[in-house]
This record gives structure tokens, C-alpha cells and sequence, in this order.
């Protein structure tokens, strides 16, 4: 009988290593200098496992939920340039990992908008409509590494509100619980109130007093979390092995690895917050949409606004 060969740790350390090398350029932190990939343990960890075992990486990425619902952020409530340019990057990163770990890798984007769409002030089917459009748009533009799940995948064709309930009810930490966090971690407070800040500044049609729109979003912000809490446990039960990266900065070393899609002046700021520019240089930036018309003409893809150039 053969004798087994144990498997060449340091050649699925160097691998790994190497593969989180290609991440590390990305990372969207509000740290200040940029970490070494001995620094992100978790991270190494579970890319090694994928190594080991000769698999694709995994990698699940919650966001692309919706476009926000200010017109002065934003082109409209479908994809446009800035989320091509992003799926786009996300394909490539997946590509260089590929030349290095014959596997490759997979993006699997965790579409978010249906979670908390209520509280977003987002109707179910501009998310729907902005969910498929990505499907499309992975197809046309031959993104094969990538794919798209979401509620849909999870809980078929029930009402939405219903899924929300479900998906609450079973993975979201307690309101108490994440206010008690909120008091005592750095972390969740700059979230908690990134979130408000973005919640205030996508209100457009708020009637009352800027301290009343700003109190109603302090507590739409907890529930925004609370959901966003229980699709990453969603995510964990459905895609265990996966490479958990966030669209949030993250701190060096957090379980989440924050990845950068493009480049903007905020750490916050999003393809879906925001319109894509095209500078003069022919690089690329985020801005919103009212910043962005004044610095270049608008420039329409199949017929849909779809990012400003610059002259």
C-alpha cells in the first residue's frame, strides 16, 4: 500500500501569501499605513484551506444592493458605469489570482438591497430591477467569475416583507446588544454613524426639521445594522468556507478583509452612492452625481446615463 505524501505546507503558505498580496493593495481601511499579509491571519487561513485542498477561492462580497434613491448622488436605480468598472475590477483580481493558483478564484457578489430596502426607503422592485440588471451585465460583459445571490436564492417568492421578518427574526443580533456595542467599540460607532450620515444624506423628501430627520435616522442606522448583521450570518450558513470581504473599511487583522472598488476621495463612498467621472487623464473616480455634472459631460451606454467625462 502507498504511503500517503504529506502535503507541502510551505509551498500552500507561499501560495496563500501570494494570493493575499494581490488583495492587499485594495484593502479599504481607515488605518494609515498599509499592513504586511502576516497581519490578516484569518484571511490566510482560509485562503490556505482553498489551496490545500486545490479549490477555487471563494470569495463572498455583501453590497451592490440598489442605487440610493437621492438623484443628486446618483445617475438613476440601475447599474451604470461605476458598478461596470467595479464587476469589472473584481473579474481581474480573480484573474491575477488564477495565474498563480491554476483554480483561480470566484466573487460571489451577496446583493444586500432586499434586507433592509424598507429601511432604506427603497421600493422591492427597483431593487429587483437593479439586481437582474447586474446578471446582465456579468453576462454581457463575459464576467464569468462572478455571480450574484441573494434573498431570492435563499427564500424564493415570498413577499419580501416577509423575507426581511424571516432573516431578522433568525440572525439579527439584539437592538440592546448592538447599543451597548456601539457605546464601547470604536469600530461600530464610525459605522453606526457612516450609516446615519448616509441615511440623512439619502432622505430627499423628508418634510420635518433637520434634527428630526437626523433622530429617525440614528434609529433607522441600528436596524440598517442589525440587518446587515444577520446577512453576513446568512452568508456564513450558506457560503462556510468563503473569504468574507466587506465594502466597509475594515481594521488590519478584522475577520472581514474591506476591499477599495475604485478610487474616491471617502473610504465610504460606493458605486451605488455615487456616479462614475472619467478624468481627463483617463483615470476614474466616484463622486455624487451633482459634483460630477459639473466637472464633465454626461455620457450615455445603451441608451442610460451612465458616467460623466471630463474635457
Amino acid at each position: 500500500m502507498p504511503l500517503k505524501t504529506a502535503p507541502d505546507t510551505r509551498s500552500t503558505s507561499t501560495t496563500g501569501t501570494a494570493i493575499l498580496n494581490l488583495l492587499l493593495p485594495h484593502h479599504r481601511t481607515t488605518g494609515a499605513a498599509p499592513a504586511r499579509a502576516e497581519a490578516f491571519p484569518h484571511q490566510l487561513r482560509q485562503i490556505e484551506d482553498f489551496v490545500r485542498a486545490g479549490d477555487p477561492v471563494v470569495l463572498t462580497l455583501p453590497g451592490f444592493p440598489c442605487k440610493s434613491p437621492n438623484p443628486a448622488k446618483v445617475l438613476g436605480h440601475l447599474p451604470d458605469q461605476g458598478e461596470r468598472l467595479s464587476l469589472t475590477f473584481l473579474d481581474s483580481l480573480c484573474r491575477d489570482i488564477e495565474r498563480i493558483h491554476e483554480p483561480g478564484a470566484r466573487v460571489t457578489i451577496c446583493s444586500d438591497g432586499h434586507v433592509f430596502g424598507d429601511l432604506i426607503r427603497v421600493p422591492d422592485d427597483h431593487i429587483d430591477a437593479y439586481s437582474d440588471e447586474l446578471r446582465r451585465l456579468m453576462k454581457d460583459e463575459d464576467l464569468n467569475r462572478l455571480s450574484v445571490f441573494d434573498l431570492r436564492d435563499v427564500l424564493g417568492d415570498l413577499p419580501h416583507d416577509a423575507k426581511r421578518a424571516h432573516v431578522h427574526e433568525r440572525y439579527a443580533p439584539t437592538l440592546e446588544a448592538l447599543r451597548a456595542e456601539v457605546r464601547s467599540e470604536e469600530h461600530t460607532l464610525a459605522l453606526y454613524r457612516g450609516i446615519t450620515r448616509f441615511l440623512v444624506e439619502d432622505t430627499a423628501d423628508f418634510t420635518g426639521s433637520r434634527s428630526a430627520l437626523q433622530r429617525e435616522c440614528r434609529t433607522r442606522a441600528y436596524g440598517v445594522i442589525q440587518r446587515s448583521r444577520a446577512w453576513g450570518a446568512l452568508i456564513a450558513e450558506h457560503h462556510p468556507r468563503s473569504v468574507r470581504l466587506s465594502i466597509h473599511p475594515q481594521p488590519v487583522g478584522a475577520p472581514k478583509f474591506g476591499i477599495r472598488l475604485l478610487d474616491a476621495a471617502d473610504a465610504w463612498t460606493t458605486p451605488w452612492h455615487s456616479a462614475a467621472l472619467r478624468r481627463a487623464d483617463g483615470t476614474w473616480t466616484l463622486m455624487p452625481r451633482a459634483r460630477a455634472e459639473q466637472q464633465g459631460r454626461l455620457i450615455r451606454h445603451d441608451g442610460r446615463p451612465s458616467h460623466f467625462q471630463q474635457d
